[in-house]
Order: structure tokens, then C-alpha cells, then sequence
């Protein structure tokens, strides 16, 4: 088991932007270098902070000095982005996650810019990952999160056509509550969508809450928390990676990729089911 002690960082948008800050959202970010299960200010901070959009990372470093500079996650403006894996070779230099940062913002017509649009940032990952391919035969992304505070971009990725990269999950309802003390679940109480929680491991013990992101696959929730899953069609693009969807302890199913956007609503249509069976 790999203990992630070389630092942290957590990241959140203000939930009501003053009207000056409005037109110039960017991220709060607390970083320190001590682990996150040892860190009292980290504890008091959460008890406070009231975000529609968080990101949290763990650090078990790579490449790079365990500093607070080198802590995920980093801020440009208003996008917000931090990597879980490795790039090979980048040990000669820096953090491997700044330097694909600092590329993935040069795919951006404005880096700058007061607002995006998810697809434009869904693209500039994509082409992101191909220009990583291009230099290097060897490599590991793993995983990257994207965000500009409305919508996420999220890749899980290994240049593989077998290999499994880490794992990645995701969980959406209408809420996410404490039903006692260490305990927590999604509730979905209905078919809106008002809070998606992706994450590298369930975060409950409800495993009926969680699916299962693809290896290869690149996942964005966009401002009006639609979840759209799509394969990474590039050299390493295999169809028979699909979406695997537990039910129980033992049954698993396995949507195939060009189901994979409609997987979700028929997943849990499923669920409702004690014999599931998943249209083609």
C-alpha cells in the first residue's frame, strides 16, 4: 500500500463571488507539505468551507523536492488542475504535472480567458495527451483533473492497449450525506443531477454508488452537471475496454465504449433490477 505523506493540497471556488470577483473567478488554494491526515489547520478548514466545485490531492512524490510549490493543485487564472501518475524522463527536470499544465494551456485559444466552454477544454486535454505521445514512447498520465470552476475535464490514461491505468471512479445524486459518524452515501432521490463526486477509490462503503471509469477514457461534467464519458481513440484505443458496472457482490457488466455516454442512465435503470440486463 503506498502512503501518499509528501504533501497535499486542496482547492475550492468561492461559493458567492462578490460582484467585483465575478467576471474574475479564480481558485482559492491551501498546500502544505505535512500529510493530509496530520494536518490541524486542513481539519479546520473543511469544518468552514462551503464550495460548489473542490478539488483534493494527495502527493506521493514522483519527480521534483517535496515542497509546497510542487503541491497539487496548481492554479492558472481561472482553471485549476492537478495529475495523479507519471511522465517518463521527467525526473531530469521538474514536476512532470506542471510542465503538462504549462502545455495544456498553450491548447487554449485564450488561457486567459473569463470563461470556457467544456468542449474547448476537452480538446485541449485531448490534444494535451497526443503531444505527450509524440515525445515520449513511454509514458504513464494516469489520471488529470481540469476545471474553471463551472465545468471538469477528467482523464484516465495509460499508454497501453491492455494495461490498466489507476483507478478511477464516479458517483452522482442529489446529495451526498453523513448518515453516521465516518459513514457516508449518495442519495438519489430523484433523476436530477446536483452533485458529482469523481475520485481515484469509492469514498463510501456503498459500492452500488460508484462506477467505474475506463482506463483510456476521458469523462467531463459540464456546468449543468451532464456526465459525458467518451474512449480515447488514439493508437492505444481498444473497444473492448468498456464501462464495468457491479451489482452485488459478484455480478459485473461491461458497457462497451460506444455505449459508454448513455451508460449512466441505464446503469441505473438496471440497479432497479435483481436481473439486469443492459441494452447493446
Amino acid at each position: 500500500m503506498l502512503f501518499k505523506g509528501d504533501g497535499f493540497g486542496v482547492g475550492w471556488y468561492d461559493s458567492e463571488p462578490s460582484v467585483q470577483e465575478q467576471n474574475a473567478v479564480t481558485p482559492c488554494i491551501f498546500t502544505s507539505v505535512t500529510p493530509a491526515w496530520n494536518n490541524v489547520n486542513l481539519v479546520r478548514l473543511a469544518e468552514k468551507i462551503r464550495s460548489p466545485l473542490i478539488f483534493a490531492h494527495v502527493r506521493a512524490s514522483t519527480s521534483g523536492s517535496v515542497s509546497e510549490s510542487n503541491c497539487h493543485p496548481w492554479s492558472y487564472g481561472r482553471l485549476m488542475w492537478m495529475h495523479n501518475g507519471g511522465i517518463a524522463e521527467f525526473e531530469k527536470g521538474n514536476t512532470d504535472s506542471e510542465w503538462a499544465f504549462a502545455l495544456f494551456l498553450s491548447f487554449l485559444p485564450n488561457p486567459n480567458a473569463n470563461c470556457f466552454e467544456y468542449q474547448e477544454l476537452k480538446d485541449a486535454m485531448l490534444k494535451t495527451v497526443a503531444q505527450l505521445n509524440e515525445w515520449a514512447e513511454e509514458y504513464d498520465i494516469t489520471e488529470v483533473y481540469l476545471t474553471d470552476g463551472e465545468s471538469v475535464v477528467c482523464i484516465r490514461y495509460t499508454n497501453s492497449k491492455t494495461d490498466e491505468a489507476a483507478s478511477l471512479y464516479f458517483s452522482s445524486g442529489t446529495s451526498f450525506e453523513c448518515y453516521r459518524p465516518g459513514h457516508y452515501r449518495m442519495v438519489k432521490a430523484d433523476r436530477r443531477e446536483h452533485i458529482v463526486v469523481v475520485a481515484s477509490e469509492p469514498l463510501t462503503f456503498e459500492k452500488a454508488d460508484w462506477l467505474t471509469i475506463p482506463t483510456n477514457n476521458i469523462l467531463v461534467i459540464t456546468p449543468k452537471l451532464n456526465v459525458l464519458l467518451q474512449p480515447i481513440k488514439d493508437k492505444f484505443y481498444t473497444p473492448e475496454r468498456g464501462i464495468e458496472v457491479k451489482f452485488g457482490e459478484e455480478e459485473v457488466a461491461i458497457i462497451p465504449d460506444p455505449k459508454a455516454q448513455l451508460f449512466k442512465v441505464q446503469a441505473e435503470e438496471q440497479m432497479q433490477h435483481e436481473t439486469p440486463t443492459l441494452v447493446a
